[in-house]
Parts: C-alpha cells; structure tokens; sequence
C-alpha cells in the first residue's frame, strides 16, 4: 500500500533544505509507520532530489515523523529556476512510499 492511504504530508522550505511532515491519519497507525518509514527510506524513495542528508524526527505526541532533507530544492527558491522551487510536490511524491499493510484489530 502506499503512504498516502496512512498518512498526509506539509511541506516548508528554507533555502536549499526542504521539510516534509507525515502525519497520521490514523493515531493507531503511528508505530507502525515509526518502524518503515525511516530517513533512509525517504533518502532512497526521493534519491534523485535529494542530494544531501535526511534526518527524521519523531513527534509521537501528535503522531507525526518530520523529515528535514538538505540539499533538496535545487540551490533553494530565489537561486533556483526548478519547476518546484519550494518542494510542495515531494510531500507528494513522499507518500507514494510503498509500506506494508498495518496489523492492527479494528
């Protein structure tokens, strides 16, 4: 299943760095994506835009991974003429993450 159907994403940029938050639709579910949706995962799913590190952050209180990824938007929006200067799409293109099905009892 992909990302989006567990979660929804905002993005903000600063320069060249981009910030993409995925946040759970389900608060059951936040475990769960804690466990497969790791920096190196997202490092690996947007390889060809990033282009430096990516770190996760953990926000259990409201069921939340923050991933800040540096060297993301191309130079950054006033250096860059890149389609996507400031990198709304790649929360988008985060969530097409495949990650496996949640077992949980309903």
């Amino acid at each position: 299943m992909q990302l989006r159907e567990l979660a929804h994403s905002r993005t903000g940029d600063k320069g060249d760095t981009l910030n993409v938050s995925v946040i759970c639709r389900d608060l059951r579910d936040y475990l769960h994506l804690r466990e497969h949706v790791t920096a190196e995962r997202v490092h690996a799913h947007l390889r060809d835009v990033v282009h430096g590190d990516v770190t996760r952050f953990e926000m259990p209180e409201i069921c939340a991974l923050n991933f800040v990824l540096r060297h993301a938007l191309g130079g950054g929006v006033t250096r860059s003429l890149a389609l996507d200067a400031h990198g709304k799409s790649l929360g988008s293109a985060l969530l097409s993450l495949d990650v496996p099905v949640p077992l949980r009892a309903d």
